[in-house]
């Protein structure tokens, strides 16, 4: 597509078609334009806001230009967060997948490496020995022995090497960092995201309806992208909008000193370690409780309550299961 007229467009606050973006992501990938006017095209929908429609024309583009991950396994689960709520949590959705997996669900982890964080999921999984693939028969392996796949980005969308420079020289958010979540390369059916605010909640909403895939949307009030059991959150799924306190979970309220990753990888290593290892502070273990407990939720479609769904999660936990998880991971993808 000519920029030209996309950009003319964008400034008369025109919306753009799905099948426009995603045509004009595949134009970045062949690199036909120049930085300047990617520049101005992430300004200009940033400043305009993006549409459904726009966000899934460039997941599109993501996931066709980029190396597919084709799985021998047919239900199985992401979780993650969209990031930038400069919380510095540790590993929270990283820690509920092993979880997740240990209680027998399958899991693929998409991730990548902190942007704002001390430790985003690349770093705690490279921290224990972990060898980052593309190789289909190693991953196909991984899920199927142990129930949990890492997929790490950067090995997966390819486009996105020709904006990085971009992006960090613009230093503000861009619909870049809205596609992270959905460009999962095994496109699972099922995802668990933890969002910053509710507008965020309101678009991924609409964006999973399109998707037609099972999906779980968590916020906490005071500004968590995950649940963070510091106060009140909010849970959207496909069968339920609703508020939760962390007693409605029969979990403590934790304060945020309690969820701070430390000032390392190798600290934010030690906690992911504990809580899977069963020695970590009562906080640190029911968060991860809870945000592994509404992923197994969408799992099941809804057919069980998150009362069960908790205590499913932390039998995984208490009789170790997550642990074996983790270490027979470890040992399939040194």
């Amino acid at each position: 597509m000519e920029m030209k007229e996309v950009l003319e467009r964008i400034l008369n606050h025109e919306e753009l078609t799905r099948e426009e973006t995603r045509q004009i992501l595949h134009g970045i990938a062949r690199e036909e334009y120049p930085d300047e006017q990617i520049s101005a095209l992430l300004t200009g929908i940033q400043m305009r806001g993006i549409t459904v429609d726009e966000l899934l024309g460039f997941r599109d583009g993501i996931l066709e230009t980029g190396v597919p991950a084709i799985l021998n396994a047919d239900r199985y689960i992401d979780v993650v967060g969209t990031g930038g709520d400069r919380k510095n949590t540790f590993n929270i959705s990283t820690t509920a997948c092993f979880v997740i997996a240990g209680a027998g669900y399958k899991v693929a982890k998409h991730g990548n490496y902190a942007a704002t964080s001390i430790s985003g999921a690349s770093n705690v999984i490279r921290q224990h020995g972990v060898t980052f693939t593309d190789d289909i028969d190693r991953l196909n392996r991984s899920i199927n022995e142990c129930g949990i796949v890492y997929l790490h980005a950067q090995l997966f969308a390819s486009a996105m090497k020709f904006v990085g420079h971009i992006r960090k020289a613009l230093q503000f958010p861009t619909f870049f960092n809205l596609l992270g979540p959905i460009v999962n390369p095994s496109r699972p059916k099922c995802q668990l995201l933890g969002v910053a605010n509710l507008d965020q909640m309101r678009l991924y909403g609409n964006v999973y309806e399109k998707m037609g895939i099972d999906y779980g949307i968590v916020n906490s009030m005071d500004g968590y992208d995950e649940i963070s059991l510091t106060g009140d959150f909010k849970v959207k799924t496909k069968h339920y909008e609703r508020v939760f306190k962390p007693s409605d979970l029969g979990l403590r309220v934790a304060t945020a000193e309690e969820l701070v990753a430390g000032a390392s990888e190798t600290e934010a290593a030690e906690i992911f370690d504990s809580v899977l290892e069963n020695r970590a502070l009562p906080a640190q273990k029911d968060v991860v409780l809870a945000n592994a407990a509404f992923g197994i939720q969408v799992m099941e479609a809804g057919k069980k309550s998150i009362e069960e769904c908790v205590s499913i999660a932390r039998e995984s936990i208490d009789s170790g299961s997550a642990l074996a998880t983790f270490r027979k991971f470890v040992e399939l993808n040194n």
